[in-house]
């Protein structure tokens, strides 16, 4: 186990980083503004549920064969890409009738896998965790896996704490515009566009 000064340190410098927005942040304040509350919680938990297998990952040193295999990164890089991309086109190309301006209930297992999926098929997720968690980490300690593990799970953790937080700001300021019908087309075409965006992100991403 990290020592209690380094867990202090660890945490106050995770919550530092979490509450930078990123690409995460933006879609879960995305899904938060088109879909309510609901969705932008559950899809905020599925991007944690994503950080916690970068985690495992890290562990057992599979993040390590990302940042070292130009290969592997490129193809977990296309597929991501691909999967943002394909939601965004979908979400564009939608038709939903003008006159319906309510949040429709949204499928919370649906949107919590989706939230997985993000976050897993993101490799920068994974060399960022090979990046920052060993800085935080004593080598003369028994278990160094240990470590990264429980300091991946207070990440993950305080990063669920930020993103929630998000969802609910986004939900409280997008309520105005959900109740007119030019703002559901707005909406439509606004989170369209921010996963092609955020897809086209991952595709031209370099590997460090």
């Amino acid at each position: 186990m990290p020592s209690g000064s380094t867990i202090a340190l660890f945490s106050l410098a995770a919550i530092a980083l979490a509450v930078v927005p990123g690409p995460a942040v933006t879609y879960i304040v995305t899904q938060s503004v088109d879909k309510g509350r609901r969705a932008g919680l559950f899809c905020a938990l599925g991007v944690a549920s994503g950080g916690v297998v970068h985690v495992a990952a890290a562990t057992v040193g599979l993040s390590a064969l990302i940042a070292s295999s130009a290969t592997a990164f490129t193809v977990v890089k296309l597929v991501g890409a691909a999967y943002l991309i394909v939601i965004g086109v979908r979400r564009i190309l939608a038709r939903e009738p003008e006159e319906t301006v309510a949040v429709a209930p949204a499928g919370v297992r649906q949107l919590y896998v989706q939230g997985v999926i993000v976050n897993v098929l993101n490799p920068k997720t994974a060399l960022f965790f090979l990046a920052f968690l060993p800085q935080f980490v004593d080598p003369d300690r028994v278990s160094v896996s240990a470590q990264v593990a429980v300091l991946g799970t207070i990440f993950a953790t305080i990063a669920l704490a930020s993103d929630a937080s998000y969802a609910l700001l986004a939900d409280a300021l997008a309520g105005r515009l959900r109740r007119t019908g030019a703002g559901a087309r707005l909406r439509r075409y606004v989170t369209g566009g921010i996963f092609v965006a955020l897809g086209v992100s991952a595709a031209i991403a370099r590997r460090p």
